[in-house]
């Protein structure tokens, strides 16, 4: 799978059943190209129109399937 794929999905937390965005980008270890996490934007501020304050950081280890769509995570 390319990152392209993977930044058209939506992430989904099973826990609470929230959608959490799309993938932004990836944190990955430069030693041996294993990916460490995936980032998401978090929520906008003033409706979108004057950035983002936080960002979803969410390790590799917590995803839990990818899908066709999505992305289903587990963070509680």
């Amino acid at each position: 799978m390319r990152f392209f794929d993977l930044r058209q999905k939506e992430v989904i937390n099973v826990c609470t059943c929230t959608v959490l965005g799309c993938v932004s980008d990836m944190e990955f270890d430069p030693c041996t190209g294993h990916i460490l996490a995936i980032i998401i934007p978090g929520p906008g501020k003033l409706c979108s129109f004057l950035g983002r304050d936080t960002e979803y950081v969410i390790p590799w280890r917590c995803i839990t399937q990818i899908g066709t769509d999505i992305v289903l995570v587990e963070i509680k």
